[in-house]
C-alpha cells in the first residue's frame, strides 16, 4: 500500500505541500482537511475586494477544490475539521456535520494558519464591527458597506490591515479615522517610513489618532461610536486589525512543541518534535536569517515556500524550508512602503551587533526624466563587520527595490558589497547611482568613521 500524507488546512502552506508531494510521487495518497469552504485563496487581496478593485471574491481563489481533485488528484475535503491528533497512533480525528471519524496517516502536516486577534473590547458583537482575516469576513464587510453606505469608519490598528482598509473605505466614500495605540503606524517599518506614510494618510483625508487606545464600541444594534478612555467618536462601521495569532491549540493538545514565540516550533525541514509530523505557514515559527533566532512572521511567501519544501521532504528528498528576513511591502494610497531584516537598533544590539544606520532620500529616475519621485531609504549595518542587517524604503514609486536589500541581507553581504553591486541603469528606471546604492555608499562612510 502507498503511504498517506494528511494535511490539516487548505490554504497556502497546506496546498503547496499537497500539490508538490503529489506531483513528485503520484502514488502517494494525499488527503487535505479544511474546516471552511475556501482553499488556496489570496488573503492579501481582500482589502482590494472591499475597495472594489477586485470585482468578485472568487477572483482571489488561485485553485478551486474541484481543480485540486480533478487535475491534481488531491483528495481535498472542505467542511471537515480536524479536532484531534494522536501522534502515537498516527491518526487524526475529523468532524464533519454530525459525523466523526479517524484518518490514519504516515506523514502529517499541520497548516492551521492564524486568526485575527480579538481584543477584549466592549461592543464587539454589534453589527458593523469586523475583523478581516478570512474570506467570509471580507465578504461581510463589502456587503455591509454596500447595504448601509456608512458615513464614518473607525479602524483600530495601524499595521498592514489598517492602512489597506483605510484606503479601501476611503475609496468607498467613507470618512476614515485610524486609531493606533503606539506613537506611529507600521511600527516594524521604522520611524522614517512611518512619518512619510502618516503625512500622506493625512493628505488623503484619513484622520490619525496616534498614541490612542480604544476601549470598545457603542450602539443599539449597529455600531454607532468608537469609545476611547475619555471620549467617543462617531463610527458607522469598525474594522479591528491589531494583528494575528497562530492557531496552535490542535498541536499543543497533541503535545507538539510550541516555541517561545507562541507558534509551533520546527527544525530546518519543518519537522516538529515528532519525526513524521510537520508544520508550516502562519501557525509556525521561522528562523531569522540575521539573528538565527526563531520568530513568528506570518507572510504569504514564507508559507508557500515552506509548504512546497515539506511536500518535497515527505516524498524522500529532504529540502529545507528556508530562513526569513521578514521582508514585507504595503500600499498606502499613492505610496509604497517596504522593509526587510533588522531595523530596530535595540533588537540588533540584543542579537550581538553594534548597529549604525542612515536615512537618505534620492530620486527614482534620472533628474531630467519625467515623473520620477523621491525614495526614502534607511539601511542598518553592524559597525564592526560592516554586515548589512536590514533596511526600509518608502515613496510613490520604487518600493520593490527592497528586494535588492533583502537579497543582500539574506546573503550576509556588507554595505561595501551592496555598494558595488552592478545594478541596471537607464533614465526611465533609475539614476546612475540607484537610491539603494547611494544609501549603501553613505552608510559605508559612516561605518568607516565610527
Amino acid at each position: 500500500m502507498s503511504d498517506t500524507f494528511v494535511v490539516v488546512g487548505g490554504d497556502a502552506a497546506g496546498m503547496s505541500a499537497a500539490s508538490k508531494a503529489k506531483r513528485e510521487d503520484p502514488e502517494l495518497d494525499v488527503v487535505v482537511f479544511e474546516k471552511g469552504e475556501w482553499v488556496s485563496y489570496a488573503a492579501c487581496g481582500m482589502p482590494y475586494y472591499v475597495k472594489g478593485e477586485v470585482e468578485d471574491l472568487e477572483d482571489l481563489v488561485t485553485v478551486t477544490p474541484e481543480e485540486f481533485r480533478d487535475e491534481r488528484d488531491v483528495d481535498i475535503r472542505t467542511g471537515h475539521e480536524v479536532v484531534g491528533i494522536d501522534p502515537e497512533g498516527e491518526t487524526v480525528t475529523v468532524e464533519r456535520d454530525d459525523e466523526t471519524f479517524d484518518q490514519p496517516y504516515d506523514h502529517l502536516l499541520i497548516a492551521t494558519g492564524a486568526s485575527a486577534i480579538v481584543p477584549p473590547f466592549d461592543g464587539l458583537g454589534l453589527d458593523g464591527v469586523f475583523t478581516i482575516h478570512a474570506m467570509n469576513e471580507a465578504d461581510a464587510i463589502e456587503n455591509y458597506v454596500t447595504e448601509y453606505s456608512p458615513d464614518s469608519a473607525a479602524i483600530v490598528g495601524g499595521g498592514y490591515v489598517g492602512i489597506e482598509m483605510a484606503e479601501a473605505l476611503s475609496a468607498r466614500g467613507v470618512d476614515v479615522h485610524l486609531y493606533e495605540m503606539l506613537p506611529h503606524v507600521l511600527q516594524p517599518f521604522g520611524d522614517a517610513v512611518a512619518e512619510v506614510v502618516e503625512d500622506h494618510l493625512r493628505e488623503q483625508g484619513v484622520q490619525l489618532h496616534l498614541d490612542t487606545a480604544v476601549s470598545g464600541f457603542e450602539g443599539t444594534k449597529h455600531v454607532e461610536r468608537v469609545v476611547l478612555d475619555d471620549e467617543s467618536h462617531p463610527a458607522d462601521v469598525a474594522i479591528v486589525g491589531v494583528g494575528v495569532e497562530p492557531n496552535t491549540d490542535l498541536a499543543a493538545d497533541a503535545s507538539i512543541e510550541v516555541g517561545e514565540t507562541g507558534a509551533i516550533a520546527t527544525d530546518e525541514y519543518g519537522r516538529t518534535n515528532y519525526e513524521n509530523i510537520y508544520a508550516a505557514g502562519d501557525c509556525t515559527e521561522a528562523r531569522n536569517v540575521v539573528t538565527g533566532e526563531p520568530e513568528h512572521v506570518p507572510l504569504a511567501l514564507t508559507a508557500n515556500r515552506a509548504g512546497r519544501a515539506i511536500g518535497q521532504t515527505v516524498v524522500g528528498d529532504p529540502e529545507p524550508v528556508g530562513e526569513i528576513a521578514g521582508t514585507a511591502i504595503v500600499k498606502a494610497f499613492d505610496l509604497g512602503a517596504a522593509r526587510t531584516g533588522i531595523l530596530d537598533e535595540e533588537r540588533a544590539r540584543d542579537a550581538g551587533f553594534d548597529p549604525v544606520s542612515i536615512t537618505i532620500s534620492a530620486p527614482t529616475r534620472a533628474h531630467y526624466y519625467p515623473d520620477g519621485a523621491e525614495l526614502t531609504v534607511t539601511l542598518v549595518a553592524d559597525q564592526e563587520s560592516g554586515r548589512l542587517l536590514g533596511g526600509s524604503v518608502v515613496g510613490r514609486e520604487g518600493a520593490k527595490r527592497i528586494d535588492t536589500v533583502a537579497t543582500a541581507v539574506t546573503a550576509s553581504m556588507t554595505v561595501t558589497d551592496l555598494k558595488n553591486v552592478d545594478l541596471a541603469y537607464a533614465p526611465p528606471f533609475s539614476p546612475v547611482w540607484d537610491p539603494i546604492l547611494t544609501a549603501a555608499k553613505v552608510l559605508e562612510g559612516k561605518v568607516a568613521d565610527e
